[in-house]
This record gives structure tokens, sequence and C-alpha cells, in this order.
């Protein structure tokens, strides 16, 4: 009967908890895609001023519930000294979300041995990973034809959502929803 009801209770109330990474250059613009997110899929949650994010010395986390899903989100600073600890979250990440600031050109190619350093690492294999051109909405970077809405923020959590369920190779963990 114990068994029974501990079953019953695990279904109603607890959610698979998955790890996602949000890597990227500094100021690539990924607490502010952090924010923006929390924004968007937290009910009563207002978001800071983002004028007032600053550069990221080492983590920043964040929380939120989609569906039976709750990813934990974990944006790690970009600067070149703080990559070398990238690596050390692989392992208990269920996916990648890879930020770069589509604005600055002259750290492109910066980026870019980033971003192949990070999908080099095995431990990463078969791990979903989301890249985003952030900062479109700048002006110069602006077509008389483009809509400047901030997008993609929503159809790129439900596709990671629906990735990190379906890989059978990262199981998630499991957490009360209290």
């Amino acid at each position: 009967m114990y068994t029974l009801l501990s079953g019953l209770y695990k279904y109603v109330f607890q959610k698979d908890e998955y790890c996602i990474l949000i890597l990227g250059l500094d100021n690539a613009g990924k607490t502010t895609f952090l924010e923006q997110t929390k924004t968007k899929f937290s009910k009563n949650y207002k978001g800071m001023n983002l004028s007032k994010i600053t550069t990221t010395v080492g983590l920043n986390i964040g929380t939120i519930d989609v569906g039976k899903a709750r990813l934990m989100f974990w944006d790690l600073g970009g600067q070149e000294e703080l990559q070398s600890l990238w690596d050390k979250y692989y392992a208990e990440s269920h996916g990648v979300i890879y930020v770069i600031d589509s604005t600055d050109e002259e750290r492109l190619a910066e980026s870019k041995e980033a971003f192949e350093k990070m999908i080099s690492s095995e431990v990463l294999e078969g791990v979903p990973l989301l890249v985003l051109a952030n900062k479109q909405d700048v002006e110069r970077l602006r077509s008389k034809d483009r809509e400047t809405r901030l997008q993609g923020v929503n159809e790129g959590i439900e596709w990671m959502v629906k990735c990190v369920i379906r890989n059978i190779h990262r199981p998630p963990r499991q957490k009360d929803i209290t």
C-alpha cells in the first residue's frame, strides 16, 4: 500500500529536473537571456532591470517550470579565465544553450573557438545544443522588413524541453514540487 501511495505522490507532486548550461563569451547576453526566460515562463517573476545586469563572475542560477519539467539554468561567466571551468559542469548538464553576440564581429572568431572547444568534449556527446544569435534587435542590424520584437525565447526553450525529455542517455533528477 505504501508503494502505491508513494508512487501516486511522486506522479502528482514531483517534476523531472533538467540542468541547462548557458554558455558563451562575456557580454554575449547570457544573463539577459536567462532573465527574459524567467520573466516569460514564471508567473509572478517581475524580472531584473536589464540595464542593471553586469558581467557574470562565476555563475547565476535560475529555475523555470515548463509542463511537468523543471529547468535549472546555470549561467556561467564567459570571460576567458572562467571558460576553463565550463567543463566541470558538463557531466551534470542535460542541455546547453550557447549565446553569441551577433553585434560583436571582432569577437566572432573567439566565440567560434570557445564553441568548438566546448563541443569537442566527449562528455557533452548526445546533449542537446541550442545556439542563439543574440542582440538581433540592435538598431544597426535591423532591416525595414524585419520584425524587432524578442523572438526565439519561447521556441528555443520549448525545443530544449522536448529534447531533454526524450534524451534517454541523461535521465532527469527528481525534485518535489513544493
